[in-house]
């Protein structure tokens, strides 16, 4: 199997993964309260954890209902 043949699939995945990312670091660094944790956990768990793990982590368990 060619890298190119899985490519069709392999972008979306990555674009989805990446604004999902950027969604959460940009929620963790505008918000001061959590519901667990610090913003320093959870950005080192958001960074660590980067494919969807650490975002879904996050809103999870992390993020403060309104």
């Amino acid at each position: 199997m060619n890298i190119t043949e899985l490519l069709p699939f392999l972008i979306p995945l990555l674009v989805v993964q990446l604004g999902l990312l950027a969604y959460t670091l940009h929620h963790i660094l505008t918000h001061k309260t959590y519901k667990r944790g610090s913003r320093t956990m959870w950005l080192i768990i958001t960074i660590a954890m980067m494919n969807f793990v650490g975002p879904i982590l996050y809103f999870l368990f992390g993020k403060e209902d309104v």
